[in-house]
């Protein structure tokens, strides 16, 4: 029988000591077992990294590297990419779970197809309290759905490695700091490849269920350059800049309009 491509996991933690052993056994205990976990430790400064340490002392397929000073969330995934021995580079964040065969079902759209450069999957957002709402997205986004907003799960996904290098990885810039995915996805259409959602539940991420704080105003602008590259890129209609302001409206709504807005999505 044909060996499995490696899958190389990447993580970037930043002070989730008390989540990060739940997370990595989602992925040391998937049904694709060829694998290799990659975790970067972004100079936390609570015990992360010697939570982290204890797990890779236990299993060898888990790397563990360390940033001497806080670098954010894209500079730490590159260089977990530049270690990475996969010929598939798959996401997960340090205080999220997964399904057990997440991998084996992302990994089963990829083998399956040369189509598709990249796999992501329905995301439900829970906390304290329980599951609040599911992210979910279309099987096929096309270049112009990536206008209204980005159509992927970026801690869900599972992406080609020689095609996330041949756009030099993730964007270092400052104003793509959050919008880190978002902008991935649009370089990489502009590249020729193309994204596709399992349409199932595959992901859960802890989430403030009303996250009305954690954008800021250049978090907003950000997003909004993203859509202004993606129009461009694409050609897309002048009608269209209008989702160019979208984000920029939402940062200055009442606090009390935000949540209903983000409670519905």
């Amino acid at each position: 029988m044909e060996k499995k491509p490696l899958v190389s996991v990447i993580i970037g933690v930043y002070n989730c000591s008390n989540t990060l052993e739940e997370a990595v056994k989602c992925i040391t205990n998937q049904t694709y077992s060829n694998l290799e976990l990659i975790i970067c430790d972004d100079a936390s400064t609570d015990n992360t990294y010697e939570v982290a340490l204890k797990i890779a002392q236990q299993d060898e397929r888990v790397v563990l590297i360390r940033n001497n000073e806080n670098l954010t969330l894209a500079p730490t995934l590159n260089k977990c990419l530049e270690i990475a021995n996969g010929e598939y580079i798959a996401r997960m964040d340090g205080d999220d779970v997964c399904a057990g065969d997440r991998i084996e079902k992302e990994m089963a759209v990829l083998l399956g197809s040369d189509k598709y450069s990249f796999v992501s999957c329905w995301m439900e957002l829970f906390d304290e309290n329980g599951v609040f709402g599911t992210i979910k997205h279309v099987p096929e986004p096309k270049a112009l759905d990536l206008i209204s907003r980005s159509q992927f799960v970026h801690a869900a996904c599972i992406i080609r490695k020689m095609d996330i290098m041949s756009i030099n990885g993730y964007s270092t810039s400052k104003n793509r700091r959050r919008v880190e995915d978002y902008d991935l996805w649009v370089r990489l259409y502009k590249n020729g490849c193309v994204g596709y959602n399992i349409q199932e539940v595959l992901y859960s991420m802890r989430d403030d269920r009303y996250a009305n704080k954690r954008r800021t105003l250049n978090n907003r602008l950000n997003e909004s350059s993203v859509k202004r590259m993606a129009i461009k890129d694409f050609k897309a209609p002048f009608y269209m800049y209008i989702y160019t302001i979208i984000p920029i409206i939402k940062f200055f709504l009442p606090n009390v309009i935000y949540k209903i807005v983000h409670a519905r999505k």
